[in-house]
């Protein structure tokens, strides 16, 4: 987790301005396990910030001023009596940058030379050489960030992340019980069923816990992306898509090209569905203690093409963990609203 425990659910009241010539909007600020989120007053989600890109603007000055480290237009401003808030965002955003990678400049001269030699290599090894160095060198922190730029892109397709207030708290539930090294995001709209992002995001479309009463299907899907995001890194698939120029990107300047994320965006909204992996998936279900039938009937309602996640179901016997209360689930049901 980035965020320190005893900070994770603070909640507080601030100015958010979107650029410098906008004014400035009150919101709910609310400090998550790898996010700061902006909200309006009614819920919807004005913006999400990576703890691993906030920078405090004007040191311990107050009223505190923070912004995303890649856009210093874009500025939260919290006032003197948030005290908590501004405690806890300090320590948090200290805590980030004592886990940062510091590698000085052995470690720039290092990577230099090695792209300069890789450059001198053959022109067909290259690409997947680079690729493969910079999945291997990008750290969490920065993935998330990624993964934070991405989804912004995304949900410019499928409109702003679902987050009615009584769903927060059985969203976060939900996230734990599925993948408790990551969160899981609901949007209202898109071609698309799921997927997976880089940091450990999963996303789903509103449906997939609108159109099921079992929260196991919900579960399912939620549970085979975090599987195949294990199985085949979301980064390295990002880098293979966007190409050379975008791995040259990272490793030298540390961010991916806007064009490219926003492209990628668009082709994974709208990439054909992949058929599972029984073999793969299975022990996944089995470890999460989540039955794999029910997953399968969403996918083929007449259970032909998904046969091997019903026959061989791990808890077929004895039945899943409970993945949320009765409660929980019809408020994640709602989560989208009307």
């Amino acid at each position: 987790m980035t965020a320190l425990k005893q900070f994770q659910r603070l909640e507080a009241t601030g100015l958010w301005r979107p650029d410098p010539d906008a004014q400035r909007r009150e919101v709910i600020v609310s400090l998550g396990d790898a996010t700061l989120t902006m909200s309006s007053t009614s819920g919807d989600i004005l913006a999400h910030w990576s703890l691993g890109a906030v920078t405090r603007a004007n040191g311990t000055q107050v009223p505190a001023i923070y912004h995303p480290d890649s856009d210093p237009g874009e500025t939260l401003e919290l006032p003197a009596d948030e005290t908590e808030m501004i405690t806890g965002l300090d320590r948090v955003l200290r805590a980030i940058d004592r886990r940062r990678p510091r590698p000085g400049k052995l470690r720039f001269y290092l990577t230099g030379a090695f792209v300069v030699g890789l450059a001198a290599g053959a022109i067909f090894w290259l690409p997947d050489a680079l690729e493969r160095y910079a999945t291997t060198v990008v750290p969490p922190v920065k993935r998330a960030e990624i993964g934070a730029k991405l989804l912004t892109h995304i949900t410019r397709l499928t409109g702003q992340p679902c987050n009615t207030p009584d769903a927060r708290e059985p969203l976060k539930r939900f996230s734990q019980r599925v993948q408790p090294s990551g969160s899981v995001v609901i949007v209202p709209g898109g071609g698309f069923t799921s997927t997976h992002l880089p940091g450990a995001i999963v996303l789903l479309h509103r449906r997939v816990v609108e159109d099921h009463e079992d929260p196991d299907v919900a579960a399912g899907f939620a549970l085979v992306e975090a599987a195949r995001a294990r199985a085949s890194d979301p980064l390295a698939e990002l880098l293979d898509w966007a190409g050379l120029a975008a791995s040259l990107q990272l490793l030298t300047t540390g961010s991916l090209p806007d064009s490219a994320l926003a492209d990628y965006a668009e082709y994974i909204m709208t990439r054909p569905a992949r058929l599972p992996d029984a073999a793969q998936l299975l022990p996944a279900f089995a470890q999460a203690e989540l039955r794999s039938t029910p997953y399968a009937y969403a996918l083929d309602i007449t259970g032909e093409s998904t046969l091997a996640l019903i026959e061989a179901d791990p808890m077929r016997a004895t039945g899943s963990r409970t993945v949320l209360s009765d409660a929980d689930w019809v408020r994640l049901q709602g989560i989208c609203g009307s």
